[in-house]
């Protein structure tokens, strides 16, 4: 009954965000016309990302990279960006894990509530940053993340817990955590390694990493995405594309795939990432010298 309810509120939390996405493009045809983005290289990056998303690879991690290097977004717009194109691919990947995946209900409310405050409080403080300061977030954020990445991949992070649910102070921590997380999804740092390697440690059955990181994050991105689309820092085109072919990727890795072996696609990742972060942060020190 409860899951039931919980998967009803996804359905329409994220329906709202739909709602108020399609009256902005709607009341913004021209400039989204005027939007940078190769709209026959979106349905492919699209698919792709929400494909290897579906699996646990972020996708804020692989659109950090890939947007400011093909010139489809600005950084100032990056963080909105990262938000609003996953709203929609995340709530299809919800409902799949909640329905099929076995996790106590109450520690997943808990999770998604703290996560979703964090969230609605987040947006208020991104847009008021300098370009030059997401940078620097951005930066240490995917190095943050190819850590997390690389930790997994050398074993360093236990994953062999059994237990379903949380309680007492193991619950709270994991409440103040994912207050955090959601509030850094605004910044355009992504949720998924960090939840993932949050339910690792507190000793959680790793696939109860799914349900509680989607879940959590499809109820608080869409609160934070609606505060990025009401302020106009996003990409319309982005998120369209992704709203659409975005959702064939994970409806394909979900019910046609099943699994995959993420292994060497992994270290291809965490090389991208330190790549794009020492890129970013050499950048804005060059910069930082020029203007001194």
């Amino acid at each position: 009954m409860v899951r039931t309810i919980l998967l009803s509120l996804i359905v329409i939390v994220n329906g709202y965000f739909l709602f108020v996405f399609v009256k902005d493009l709607i009341s913004h045809k021209e400039a989204f016309k005027e939007e940078k983005g190769n709209m026959k290289a979106l349905p492919f990056t699209s698919f792709i990302m929400f494909f290897l998303s579906t699996f646990g690879i972020s996708d804020f991690a692989i659109g950090t990279v890939l947007y400011p290097k093909l010139g489809w977004t600005s950084m100032k717009k990056l963080p909105g960006t990262l938000n609003t194109q996953c709203v929609i691919p995340v709530a299809v990947m919800a409902l799949s894990y909640i329905s099929s995946v076995e996790v106590g209900i109450k520690t997943l409310a808990v999770c998604i509530i703290a996560q979703v405050i964090g969230a609605y409080v987040g947006p208020k403080f991104v847009v008021k940053l300098p370009e030059d300061t997401i940078k620097k977030f951005v930066g240490f954020g995917l190095i943050v993340a190819a850590f997390l990445i690389f930790a997994g991949q050398m074993e360093w992070i236990p994953s062999n817990g059994v237990a379903k649910e949380l309680y007492g102070g193991k619950l709270i921590l994991a409440a103040i955590l994912l207050f955090t997380y959601g509030a850094l999804n605004n910044i355009g740092i992504g949720s998924f390694a960090l939840t993932m390697v949050t339910v690792y440690l507190l000793g959680m059955d790793p696939i109860a990493a799914f349900p509680i990181m989607m879940g959590a994050c499809t109820f608080s991105v869409p609160t934070g995405s609606v505060q990025f689309v009401k302020l106009d820092q996003y990409s319309r085109k982005i998120t369209l594309f992704t709203s659409t072919f975005g959702v064939l990727g994970v409806l394909v890795a979900v019910f046609l795939v099943k699994s995959l072996d993420t292994y060497l696609l992994k270290w291809l990742v965490i090389f991208v990432l330190i790549y794009s972060s020492y890129t970013m942060l050499v950048e804005q020190k060059k910069k930082m010298v020029q203007e001194a």
